[in-house]
C-alpha cells in the first residue's frame, strides 16, 4: 500500500513566497536551518582546503558555494520587521476589541 505522501501525492500546494510574519516557532526553524547550512559550508570549505586533486576541491567549493547561498537566503527572511508586518496585518474583530481597551485603559 502506497504512503500518502509518497510520490509527491500530499495534497499540499508550495507557498510561493514566504509569510510576512514569522512566528517564533518559525524563527527558530529558520535560525536551526541556518546553522545546520553555515556547519556544512564551513566543513565543506575545510574539506576543499585539504583536496589534494584539483576537480575534487572544485566540486567540495561548489558544495560550499550552495550551502553559503543557501545560509543568506535564510538570513535575507529573516530581516523582517516583523512587528512592521504584524501591525500590517487585519485584525479580527477581538483584536481590534483588545486594542481599544488597551487604549482607554491608558487614557485613564
Amino acid at each position: 500500500m502506497p504512503s500518502i505522501l509518497s510520490s509527491g501525492q500530499s495534497g499540499q500546494v508550495p507557498i510561493p513566497e514566504p509569510p510576512r510574519v514569522i512566528s517564533t516557532k518559525d524563527y527558530l526553524y529558520l535560525k536551526d536551518a541556518m546553522s545546520w547550512e553555515l556547519l556544512a559550508f564551513k566543513k565543506f570549505h575545510f574539506y576543499a582546503q585539504q583536496a589534494k586533486d584539483p576537480e575534487v576541491k572544485q566540486h567540495l567549493e561548489k558544495a560550499g558555494r550552495l550551502h553559503q547561498t543557501h545560509y543568506q537566503m535564510l538570513l535575507r527572511h529573516m530581516q523582517t520587521n516583523n512587528a512592521g508586518a504584524m501591525a500590517a496585518l487585519p485584525q479580527t474583530q477581538s483584536q481590534q476589541q483588545q486594542q481599544q481597551q488597551q487604549q482607554q485603559q491608558q487614557m485613564q
